[in-house]
């Protein structure tokens, strides 16, 4: 039998949470816990540790997300049902099922953890489409999928509070695939409102199809509506609900007032909601669309930050006076993403696979934050901000420059972006990096945060 008497070492490299949760690992998997066992609730835990209630919840929501431990409601926590292999020795599941990442994807902001990602229900599924479903080698619906639309209509309508039919839905090969046909379908003379600082790839797209871009400055609340009335713009491109890369939730009273300048001066708003699947700080606020009674705003989203990078899907919901054009531009054309794949989404969706994955996911990147959060709590005079949702944050240290933190941290071998490279017609804040967390395994925190401590002491 486990004892949680165990002594738990505050000075050590190694944060107590982690040392928690190899201690929990190690015994399910020599068998000191055995499958089913409840384990001590969070606050026993404590009383029993003498640790702080954030220690606690960091090593079980580890468990959680490692697949050691079960949550039941109003119940607690119990042991999975763990087979250990002949010979198997305590090594926690994380230090040997994902591969060592190369050092530029520690920090990126694009980078996800791959090793979470459902292979077993996904080649299932795949398999059953493609020797069942002979008919997707015909030509398919230009628009996406019926199936797939009908799903993501209610996915984004249960989650997000999208208003609308599956009519509405367009399915495309990643963002810059709807991007390209959202800027032929408002026209070549609309003029868009960038945030400023904000997402450099659709600004890319923007100028690489010779397309007017306004920077629009961001404040505590989001893009500045005054701002946005005065640049003349007619487009604004917005990530209100986790802003990229300030980490912005915009409030309802923000959203209004933009929603108003849509309304007032025909304009259009895009919506991307590109990381709103990952909150830790509350329930996130709906969709700006699901606010909208005018039909102004496009939403878009995708599933390269959800599930993979690779999975080209996106999507997006159309205001019904937008639909007549689009079919009219692109109804003839080829589907841009694979029917089988758009189906085996769809099955995805329709059998829960997809909230359960985000359960999973979602718990593990709310393990690894906290752990990231606490390794870097130690280093004097920093602080983290907008690290309330998504899988990134800003980082700033103000006795050195943000030059002096890249470079150094560079020459440490841990390859870093500052906050003005994402900014335009404004100053950065001084000192503040953005810090990408998806593509750092958790095992290695420690580690990587002390490299960054020695570098920049």
């Amino acid at each position: 039998m486990f004892s949680f008497t165990l002594t738990l070492d505050p000075k050590a490299r190694t944060p107590m949470y982690e040392q928690l949760y190899r201690a929990v690992a190690g015994a399910i998997r020599d068998g000191g816990l055995q499958n089913g066992e409840k384990l001590p609730s969070k606050r026993e835990l404590c009383a029993r540790l003498g640790v702080s209630r954030a220690t606690a919840e960091a090593a079980y929501e580890l468990l959680l997300a490692e697949g050691y431990v079960i949550s039941r409601p109003r119940s607690g926590y119990y042991v999975s049902d763990y087979i250990a292999l002949p010979g198997e020795t305590p090594v926690p599941r994380s230090s040997c099922a994902r591969p060592e990442p190369i050092p530029a994807q520690l920090f990126s902001t694009s980078a996800v953890d791959v090793s979470a990602f459902p292979y077993a229900s996904w080649a299932k599924l795949y398999k059953e489409v493609v020797y069942n479903s002979p008919e997707l080698l015909q030509r398919g619906d230009p628009q996406g999928e019926a199936g797939l639309r009908n799903a993501l209509a209610v996915l984004l309508s249960e989650y997000r509070g999208v208003r609308c039919s599956a009519d509405q839905v367009v399915v495309g090969s990643g963002m810059e695939t709807l991007m390209g046909q959202l800027i032929t379908l408002l026209g070549t003379k609309a003029v868009y409102a960038m945030e400023d600082p904000g997402y450099p790839a659709v600004e890319r797209s923007l100028l690489a199809r010779g397309q007017t871009v306004r920077y629009v400055p961001m404040d505590e609340a989001g893009m500045d509506a005054d701002a946005l009335a005065a640049s003349g713009a007619t487009v604004a491109y917005l990530t209100p609900s986790h802003q990229f890369p300030m980490g912005v939730t915009m409030p309802a009273s923000r959203r209004s007032r933009l929603l108003h300048w849509a309304v007032a001066g025909g304009g259009w708003i895009i919506e991307d909601d590109y990381d709103s699947e990952f909150r830790y700080g509350g329930r996130p606020i709906s969709s700006m669309q699901g606010m909208d009674r005018h039909g102004r705003v496009i939403y878009a989203g995708t599933f390269s930050r959800s599930l993979a990078p690779a999975i080209r899907l996106a999507y997006m919901v159309l205001p019904e006076a937008l639909l007549p054009r689009w079919q009219a531009l692109y109804g003839g054309q080829q589907p841009t993403v694979s029917r089988y794949e758009q189906t085996v989404m769809a099955r995805f969706l329709d059998g829960g696979f997809y909230a359960r994955y985000l359960r999973r996911v979602g718990n593990l990147y709310a393990a690894r934050r906290a752990a990231l959060l606490e390794a870097l709590g130690r280093i004097d005079g920093l602080t983290v901000t907008g690290a309330d949702g998504g899988i990134h944050f800003l980082l700033t240290l103000p006795r050195l420059s943000e030059r002096e933190l890249l470079d150094r941290a560079a020459a440490a071998g841990l390859p870093l972006r500052g906050l003005s490279a994402y900014c335009h017609a404004i100053s950065p804040r001084p000192s503040t990096l953005v810090v990408g967390y998806g593509g750092l395994p958790t095992e290695q925190i420690p580690d990587t945060v002390r490299r960054l401590a020695e570098a920049w002491a």
